[in-house]
């Protein structure tokens, strides 16, 4: 497994998004628990979460206890990012929650759920239209000062909010997680834009969402004749792709199946010629 930075953490080249795991048509605890090891096996060492990646009827919180757990007594393997920022609804859009406060408890709820002095990476999950954009990541800032993170990143950012960020952080933004992936490409200019700035960016649903990979690799093609060209799944191509637009990518699909994450960790050493990279290219996302 090749590695890349967070900040200033080696972490594996691909992660996982533990978000399939607790939410509504997850697998059970043992298979659950399974996949996280097996992520751990195949040498991922980012595991993402949220403490809004639950059900109603488990209330915040429950991927990060299930990731905590799973973690017991291989904690410093993993750099965990979990985020704050958004409130669970079944059924329904996620409410938001900017204000400063709320973030400061949610990331002080979330550490005693993880069972950490401080949390590896918190990420403001989702501008929240209701606060100024400024004041959400002051939080963050206050978050780094007190100890309470050791680093910040933001989620389902444009170009202007990265550069806030940062600017708000004073040059501490380590981390940007937006979607991408190659059926949804219009996230290309802020991953260029981390990439020329040195800062991690992390694609969410890097394979075109939960339970979709069918349908995303029926439509393209090229990422399929690659994969028969290799000997290797249209999704292990996909990440491959995606690791090749630049060093600080770092893809985290989601996955609910230990084989599917072993599967998608071998991407990192998966080597796609310059042809094959430009046909991967020319797809339309």
């Amino acid at each position: 497994m090749k590695f890349r930075r967070i900040g200033d953490t080696a972490v594996s080249a691909v992660g996982l998004g533990a978000m399939p795991l607790s939410i509504q048509g997850r697998p059970d605890r043992k298979r659950a628990i399974a996949t996280i090891h097996a992520a751990l096996d195949a040498g991922v060492t980012l595991i993402d979460t949220a403490d809004a990646y639950t059900t109603d009827a488990d209330g915040q919180g429950h991927n990060e206890m299930l990731v905590a757990e799973a973690l017991r007594g291989r904690s410093e393997e993993v750099l965990v990012a979990t985020k704050g920022g958004l409130l669970h609804r079944d059924g329904g859009p996620w409410d938001r929650d900017g204000s400063p406060a709320y973030l400061k408890q949610a990331a002080r709820e979330s550490r005693v759920r993880l069972g950490v002095d401080a949390i590896g990476l918190y990420q403001f999950h989702r501008p929240d239209p209701t606060v100024p954009y400024e004041d959400s990541i002051g939080a963050l800032s206050d978050l780094l000062d007190e100890g309470t993170i050791r680093m910040a990143g933001i989620s389902n950012a444009d170009l202007t909010q990265i550069a806030l960020a940062d600017r708000v952080l004073g040059g501490r933004l380590v981390s940007v997680q937006n979607q991408f992936s190659p059926v949804f490409r219009a996230s290309r200019s802020e991953l260029d834009y981390c990439v020329e700035h040195e800062i991690a960016f992390l694609p969410w649903s890097p394979l075109g969402g939960i339970g979709r990979g069918g349908e995303v690799f029926a439509s393209q093609a090229a990422f399929a004749e690659v994969g028969a060209e290799l000997g290797v799944s249209p999704q292990r191509v996909a990440l491959a792709w995606e690791l090749s637009l630049g060093h600080c990518v770092i893809p985290i699909p989601g996955a609910s199946r230990p084989q599917s994450i072993a599967d998608s960790a071998l991407a990192a050493d998966l080597v796609l010629s310059p042809e094959q990279l430009a046909r991967l290219e020319s797809e339309t996302g």
